[in-house]
């Protein structure tokens, strides 16, 4: 790779993420760490706005945008192939933004590479959610976001019904399923909904705040004490929904 590529690779990884550690740009750029200190070091003395330093991470500076990207063929596939799925497992709202992002990509492309990509023998049938489930994974997603108690009707693996206020903190599809993961308030804990399992959902005008011991952060590190203990005494289980019929 040349030299220009690579700095106009490390800026495209590093404003992909939250904060880019040297160890993670050599490992894709397939360089040495020191290679990597030395590039950043010479983008920051050309004016780019890379925050950070050696041995913590960078990220990029707020206002900083690089020209338009023309995609490879190879890239073009890929997003083509991933819209594609994409849309019949997503609700109805995302679908929509997927398409239009799709056209917007496929717009840039050359003639022969939009053919080629449009072109490719991948399909995802629309068997995916049906129209109840893509309508409760849009309010449960939007509630998710903009942090609002939801009231859900709920039953479980042997049907037994519950009425249930939640603190929706994260949607998660696992093949086939989508899940919410929640902190409930009549259990006192977190607790995993299938999506498919709730009769209906009704969004609250009340908002929560993110309190320590509540929040996806801490739910997602006890998922991963679980697992850690699960390994540690041998019992290596399959990967599952976080707590979904534990409700």
């Amino acid at each position: 790779m040349r030299r220009a590529d690579r700095l106009f690779q490390i800026v495209q990884l590093i404003r992909g993420r939250r904060l880019s550690t040297a160890a993670f740009l050599a490992e894709r750029l397939e360089v040495s760490a020191r290679t990597i200190y030395r590039d950043v070091a010479d983008l920051q003395h050309q004016g780019v706005p890379i925050e950070g330093e050696a041995g913590v991470g960078y990220r990029l500076g707020a206002g900083f945008d690089l020209p338009p990207l023309m995609f490879s063929q190879g890239e073009a596939n890929a997003l083509v192939a991933a819209a594609r799925l994409a849309q019949t497992w997503l609700d109805a709202g995302l679908a929509r933004e997927v398409e239009g992002a799709l056209g917007k990509i496929l717009s840039v492309l050359p003639p022969a590479a939009r053919v080629a990509a449009e072109a490719q023998a991948l399909y995802a049938p629309p068997v995916g959610l049906d129209p109840r489930a893509q309508a409760t994974l849009q309010a449960l997603r939007e509630a998710v976001h903009s942090r609002h108690v939801v009231q859900v009707d709920y039953a479980d693996v042997n049907g037994r019904p519950s009425l249930r206020r939640l603190r929706p903190l994260g949607c998660f599809y696992w093949g086939k399923v989508w899940t919410l993961s929640a902190w409930c308030e009549l259990r006192n804990d977190f607790r995993g909904f299938r999506i498919d399992r709730i009769s209906s959902i009704t969004v609250l005008d009340e908002q929560f705040r993110q309190e320590p011991g509540k929040t996806l952060a801490d739910l997602l590190r006890k998922v991963e004490g679980e697992m850690e203990g699960r390994a540690v005494e041998g019992a290596a289980a399959p990967e599952q929904a976080p707590a979904a019929d534990r409700a």
